[in-house]
């Protein structure tokens, strides 16, 4: 065990496994531990390193704001944290009665989201909330509630009330929703599931379902936002409006953030005093996450990850490795599927090959590199999967 495994098994908690490197610096889609390895980054923190490292965009704005003001708390406010408001709530399409909180986290985006769906109670009879099996909306224990893994509600139960899990089928969906239906909370795609999606036609059907009950559609856009998809948000995709989105990882570049937009009725349901965080909605935060999206915007990254993902795709499938049986996803947000349970074992020689990637299960490589990524580094991760592959069917 080296010095900093050592460290880590002495002083972190053990709610996570040790760490597979120690990193140090990186640049763009590259990254180098301790040791001096480099390594390809085909993760991208979990899909929130949207710009990769060390952007200039990224370090000009936290160096920018550092300098001026970090933290007022919410008894005041911000030019960065309006302006972030308003840009979030225009590329979402929520309209002039768009709004916006920020909290510090996905998990905390999904525990404003859970209090916003009980307020969609007015004459009391809304006692249901509804999620999917297999969905992962966070640890936190409202998220957690609303997460359709038994295996992590387990050691935490009893959950929060009245929340029910049903299968991502329109079928389970047109049998579940009635009139005491608060809300349904979807993600586009289960990036936790292993980059699952949705079936052909749920989100339209999702949402004609709850607007007819006067339930919210809520979707959680925490892994699928920021231009990841190939469309700023995946419910756009589908050409629908949901009633509010959370998101989190991607807008903030690497800088911790997290949010909750709403649209139309949903945007007069939180009253004063009805939700808060110290830290939520900083001017440090919110200045970086300005800067993010808006190169995300000026150097046309969301068409970039509609373009690269069907590229990465094909260069899979070219490799011909008896291990993949297939991909899945959308934009940068993919799943290879693979014929045996070695996820963990292509995760480990992907890493001796200097390529980081992640198994979501043990059937699934997760691959959310970031957003700016282009053909040299496709070429790259093409040659060093294959080793990976090769090297794990041999085993």
């Amino acid at each position: 065990m080296s010095d900093w495994q050592q460290r880590f098994d002495d002083r972190i908690m053990r709610s996570i496994g040790r760490p597979l490197a120690k990193l140090e610096h990186g640049t763009g889609a590259w990254v180098t531990d301790a040791a001096g390895t480099t390594y390809l980054d085909f993760l991208a923190g979990i899909a929130v390193n949207s710009l990769g490292h060390a952007h200039p965009a990224f370090v000009e704005a936290v160096t920018a704001q550092a300098s001026k003001l970090a933290h007022v708390s919410n008894y005041f406010t911000t030019e960065p944290t309006l302006e972030l408001a308003e840009r979030i709530v225009r590329l979402a399409g929520a309209g002039s009665d768009g709004r916006a909180w920020f909290g510090n986290s996905g998990a905390e985006a999904n525990e404003a989201a859970f209090k916003l769906a009980r307020l969609n109670n007015s004459g009391g009879a809304r006692t249901r909330i509804l999620a999917l099996v297999d969905a992962f909306h966070g640890r936190t224990m409202g998220s957690l509630a609303l997460t359709g893994k038994p295996h992590m509600r387990a050691p935490f139960e009893p959950m929060a009330g009245g929340v029910e899990h049903i299968p991502a089928t329109i079928e389970a969906l047109e049998a579940s929703i009635d009139d005491a239906v608060a809300a349904l909370f979807v993600e586009p795609i289960q990036g936790e599931a292993g980059v699952v999606e949705l079936p052909a036609g749920f989100l339209e059907a999702a949402r004609a379902t709850t607007e007819r009950h006067g339930a919210l559609l809520i979707v959680d856009e925490i892994q699928t936002g920021a231009g990841r998809t190939g469309e700023w948000f995946g419910f756009q995709h589908a050409g629908i409006m949901p009633d509010a989105i959370t998101v989190a990882k991607g807008i903030g570049g690497g800088m911790p953030i997290g949010g909750l937009v709403t649209f139309g009725r949903a945007s007069d349901l939180f009253q004063k005093g009805q939700h808060g965080s110290t830290f939520g909605g900083n001017p440090l935060a919110t200045a970086v996450s300005n800067a993010v999206l808006g190169e995300i915007e000026r150097a046309g990254l969301v068409a970039n990850a509609a373009a690269r993902g069907p590229q990465i795709r094909e260069r899979i499938a070219a490799i011909g490795s008896p291990l993949v049986g297939g991909t899945r996803g959308r934009g940068l947000l993919i799943g290879v599927a693979l014929t045996e349970p070695l996820a963990g074992e292509v995760v480990a020689h992907s890493m001796r090959e200097g390529l980081i990637v992640n198994a979501a299960n043990d059937h699934t490589i997760r691959l959310a590199p970031p957003l700016i990524i282009g053909d040299a580094e496709i070429d790259e991760f093409a040659v060093r999967f294959a080793r990976a592959l090769a090297a794990a069917h041999a085993d």
